[in-house]
């Protein structure tokens, strides 16, 4: 038996891939209750039990150390009057805010510290093999007034993966190069780079990255992953014939229980609500050719012109705005030649939205869901939707609100943030499939 410790484990992506590749997961933290609920559900269904098997600590893992690790292992029923085994490999991905491209980098991020913090875990563990997991930023960001596990003061802007392969080297352990790796090529439907570093202690073998098993021209779409879930009939008979194969194993299941039986949902879709949209926001989305972003289509409506006769919330907000009667603006609209005024009084301003291709991999699926349209309805995906393109198994139950917003966003994590957070099960699946490989040599 491989065992493992998933810190940062958010809602369990990370774990379920562990799982699969044949990980017992003894200890895992994370410090929201939200993400707990959901983490604590999906292991219970697992058959593993806290204080039995497993151990899940809810707390910062600046409070977290070796010791509070190791006694918690030692008190599960399983370890009873016997001597706790070694730690075969600690994987986790540290909070990525203040390393992600997507917003505002701050190299004082206190978030960036928490990388160090995970460092000093491993350290106190010391576990055969390390898996960090992280967003692409994390390569080219730099750090200011860093300070080592074990002292070592750093230069000012000095590289991130450089002091992370000092800081192993210090702690006893040696660096694969870092990698990035991409979802899709692992199987999941969805574009989704992140970077991995593998680490091993000095007295190991050196383990491998995972091999693609699909590359861009032959990786799984959106309509393998999800044209099974499409709620209005005629587009589903148009688009859906057979499952997929990888519809079925989502609804079989891919993780094993403690007994080695995957979980089948049994036809059950969990988390599958559709958000209720106003008939002049599923007017606007309707306008999207897939594969196409507001910006796209606002160029597209002002040279090319576009048709709205079947829009009539559309067609009357423009009456409205623009004081002319309703043959009037779908002419105007129909001829081209509109100004950027009149577009975005059809449109609004806000252009980040983008209709998604079916005949691709999602775009990468992030926390909130008002961003992404479905190609084959007009209206924002449902958590199932994004859970199947995070390649979550069908019976894996997200708990808490489906969404929050405003200053809630601070401290809650709902479902689509949990969704989202996650590491792909299958690609964390590749990796740990590699790490069991050396440990079997």
């Amino acid at each position: 038996m491989a065992y493992a410790i998933d810190l940062f484990c958010g809602a369990g992506g990370m774990s379920e891939g562990l799982i699969q590749a044949g990980f017992h997961i003894l200890f895992s933290s994370d410090i929201n209750s939200d993400v707990q609920r959901t983490y604590m559900n999906r292991h219970k269904q697992l058959g593993l039990h806290q204080g039995v098997n497993t151990h899940f600590h809810r707390g910062d893992i600046r409070e977290l150390n070796g010791d509070m690790i190791r006694e918690a292992i030692q008190n599960l029923e399983i370890f009873r009057g016997q001597d706790i085994p070694e730690i075969d490999a600690i994987f986790g991905g540290p909070p990525c805010q203040g390393f992600s491209r997507a917003g505002r980098r701050d190299p004082n991020d206190p978030r960036n510290m928490l990388f160090r913090e995970y460092l000093r875990v491993i350290s106190e563990v010391r576990p055969k093999y390390v898996v960090l997991e992280n967003v692409t930023g994390f390569t080219d960001t730099r750090f200011y007034g860093f300070v080592g596990v074990t002292g070592h003061q750093y230069e000012d802007g000095e590289l991130v993966p450089d002091i992370l392969r000092n800081e192993f080297r210090l702690i006893g352990y040696q660096t694969l190069e870092p990698r990035i790796l991409n979802a899709a090529h692992y199987g999941v439907p969805q574009r989704r780079n992140r970077i991995i570093v593998m680490a091993y202690r000095n007295d190991k073998v050196a383990p491998v990255y995972p091999e693609a098993i699909y590359n861009d021209e032959n990786a799984l779409t959106i309509t393998d992953a999800i044209s099974d879930l499409i709620r209005d009939e005629n587009v589903r008979n148009q688009v859906h014939a057979d499952n997929t194969e990888y519809q079925i194993s989502s609804r079989v299941g891919r993780t094993p229980d403690i007994n080695g039986n995957p979980i089948n949902s049994n036809g059950d879709i969990h988390n599958n609500e559709i958000s209720t949209h106003q008939q002049i926001i599923s007017e606007r989305f309707a306008l999207f050719r897939e594969g196409e972003d507001g910006a796209r289509l606002k160029k597209r409506v002002m040279s090319e012109g576009i048709d709205i006769a079947n829009s009539p919330a559309l067609i009357a907000h423009c009456v409205e705005k623009m004081g002319i009667d309703e043959q009037a603006v779908i002419e105007l609209f129909r001829a081209g030649n509109v100004s950027k005024e009149d577009a975005d009084i059809l449109l609004t301003k806000k252009n980040i939205r983008t209709r998604l291709d079916r005949t691709r991999p999602s775009a990468t699926v992030m926390t909130i869901a008002d961003d992404y349209i479905s190609p084959f309805e007009p209206r924002t995906f449902t958590v199932r939707e994004l859970a199947r393109m995070q390649s979550f198994d069908d019976s894996f139950e997200f708990l808490g609100k489906r969404t929050t917003g405003g200053l809630r966003r601070r401290v809650e994590v709902p479902q689509y943030s949990q969704v989202g957070n996650a590491v792909p099960p299958l690609l964390a699946r590749a990796i740990a499939t590699e790490i069991m490989r050396v440990l079997e040599v």
